[in-house]
């Protein structure tokens, strides 16, 4: 697993251009490990059994939107399931998740109702987490930051795209794929920090 993470940390800083270390804020509540990190991106993994995936293109503001918004719902269900995690860390870190980005959530879908009525309200989005209710104690936390780092990942290309390609229709729209390209990024090193301290 190790080793793969490290293999793929190559393409995803030349696809990006953010391989630079960076620092992920504090927060309060039981916290005393989601706080600041500097570390350089080491790389990413995701999906079912930690393997790399999710090619979604975004060809569009309002297909941006509409993808956006299944991520974030995968995203935040899952990680609802840290209410349940041994560690005070990752329980803060999972009410940040369900926190922001139930937040998102609703203005996007604001946007899609005000801009976009008449496109479809459905999404081809494919499931990129594994099933973590049997889940408890270190396996829990493990498969959650093995998942969510490729997760994370998969947000962070779909929104640089949006940027990149010049799609963004409304400066809201630029504003919070900027921000979610930014936060996660800052959250998978957080992540992989956690990752790295945890056997196999």
């Amino acid at each position: 697993m190790k080793r793969m993470v490290a293999i793929v940390a190559a393409a995803v800083v030349v696809l990006l251009g953010l391989g630079t270390a960076g620092m992920v804020w504090v927060h309060a509540d039981d916290d005393p490990g989601w706080g600041r990190h500097s570390l350089s991106t080491s790389g990413w993994m995701g999906g079912a059994g930690g393997m790399p995936h999710h090619s979604a293109v975004v060809t569009s503001e309002a297909d941006y939107l509409i993808e956006m918004v299944a991520h974030h719902r995968e995203a935040v269900a899952a990680a609802e399931e840290l209410s349940r995690s041994e560690r005070p860390e990752m329980r803060a870190f999972g009410r940040d998740v369900v926190a922001t980005q139930s937040a998102q959530i609703t203005s996007m879908e604001g946007w899609l109702a005000a801009w976009y009525p008449d496109e479809r309200a459905d999404s081809a989005y494919e499931p990129m987490m594994r099933d973590l209710t049997a889940l408890s104690g270190d396996a829990l936390d493990r498969v959650f930051l093995e998942d969510m780092i490729g997760h994370h990942m998969a947000a962070v290309m779909m929104s640089q795209q949006l940027l990149v390609r010049g799609l963004d229709e409304h400066e809201a729209v630029g504003d919070l794929a900027t921000k979610i390209r930014n936060d996660q990024m800052d959250e998978i090193r957080w992540m992989r920090a956690e990752w790295s301290t945890m056997g196999p």
